[in-house]
């Protein structure tokens, strides 16, 4: 396979060498491979410890060139060390040592400079316990792991924070009621018990949070198809808000009839609307308009879907902030909240096969809307 690389010299594979064919190049017509398409670095020494592939990859992590690296011995273009300051190449002795190894798992070590990155390599025999004839070699940046690690440890310490509050309660009133039980008048025993239950409650939809979290991020969300009256899910969670408290005329649903069938899973429909009504009312002001229409498909001339639009007429979300209203921890106020909700809606929307967007309501506050698709589930078509 040959073809012409971007710096004009002909080469056996594009990337591979970026040299003219010779004693260190490969080709790899066999296997119909561009080095350079692989999303990590790879190096590839031969029997003789030199570097016979370099590719994009490994010059953007290393700052090493590829004319500069192939040729050379791999401890030279690849001068690693572990965290303890030790040589790798002469620690691990990939070719004097034991012939019945096949490789080194990933682990980070540090480059010159010491910035650090995810090395793992594979030891090629022609068979097992015949000296090495390719070591190949991948290299990943440590800056995807390191944004998991921040994210798992800001998890850990919102989690931290959200069940100390809650539990500290459930615990001192049942250290009390237990301690002096006759002291207190029913009613001050009964503030306390559904004190008890309320912060329970509590700690019970964190956990459920987190549940979800991980069932998201595992892609393991199971969703459970069933008929939905939408419009009637909607007009449950206003009438919810009414009973603790909110004034009627605050809300005002607007339904588009006829609506296309809906299947989705009605608990997690629930949950969807329930985190929107609950923002809007937390964060937003005036009155708050849930629209429910379909939605269409120009190009197909028919319904694809329906459309849930919840809007109010609050302060808003700044623009700047839009791009992240669907991750984790983004809160919009300082008024509570874990920061976790918006995240669970967009994944429950999505694992519907749905979309759900943000933007300015037309009375300047904030308007969330998600499209669940419609359509009878496979079985039943």
């Amino acid at each position: 396979m040959d073809v012409m690389p971007q710096n004009g010299v002909r080469g056996t594979v594009k990337g591979w060498t970026g040299q003219a064919p010779g004693p260190y190049t490969e080709p790899l017509d066999s296997l119909g491979l561009d080095p350079d398409d692989l999303p990590d670095g790879l190096v590839v020494a031969d029997e003789h410890h030199r570097v016979i592939c370099f590719n994009a990859a490994a010059a953007r992590i290393t700052a090493t060139r590829p004319a500069d690296a192939l040729g050379r011995p791999l401890e030279q273009v690849l001068p690693l060390e572990d965290l303890e300051g030790r040589r790798w190449w002469q620690l691990t002795d990939p070719y004097g040592g034991l012939a019945i190894r096949i490789g080194q798992p990933e682990r980070n070590l540090l480059l010159p400079g010491g910035r650090e990155v995810l090395v793992a390599a594979r030891f090629v025999r022609p068979r097992p316990g015949a000296p090495l004839r390719r070591l190949v070699v991948t290299l990943r940046g440590t800056e995807a792991r390191r944004r998991t690690e921040r994210s798992h440890a800001e998890l850990i310490a919102t989690v931290a924070h959200e069940l100390r509050s809650p539990l500290t309660s459930v615990k001192g009133f049942t250290a009390t009621l237990l301690a002096k039980w006759e002291r207190f008048t029913e009613d001050q025993k009964k503030v306390m018990l559904e004190t008890v239950d309320a912060d329970a409650n509590r700690v019970t939809r964190l956990i459920a949070e987190l549940l979800d979290i991980s069932r998201i991020d595992s892609g393991r969300l199971e969703v459970r198809r069933q008929p939905v009256d939408i419009a009637a899910a909607v007009q449950r969670h206003v009438d919810g808000h009414v009973a603790a408290g909110q004034a009627a005329d605050r809300f005002r649903i607007d339904v588009a009839e006829p609506l296309p069938a809906l299947w989705a899973d009605p608990d997690k429909v629930d949950q969807v609307l329930g985190n929107l009504l609950e923002n809007a009312v937390r964060h937003g002001e005036g009155t708050v308009t849930i629209d429910i229409a379909p939605a269409f498909a120009p190009q197909e001339r028919r319904h694809t879907g329906t459309a849930v639009t919840v809007s109010d007429e609050g302060p808003g979300i700044p623009e700047e902030s839009m791009s992240r209203v669907f991750t984790r921890f983004w809160r919009g106020s300082k008024r509570g909240g874990t920061g976790l909700g918006l995240y669970i809606v967009k994944g429950i929307v999505e694992a519907h096969g749905g979309s759900i967007s943000v933007g300015q309501a037309p009375g300047g506050g904030a308007e969330f809307r998600f499209i669940l698709p419609v359509g009878t589930p496979a079985f039943m078509a």
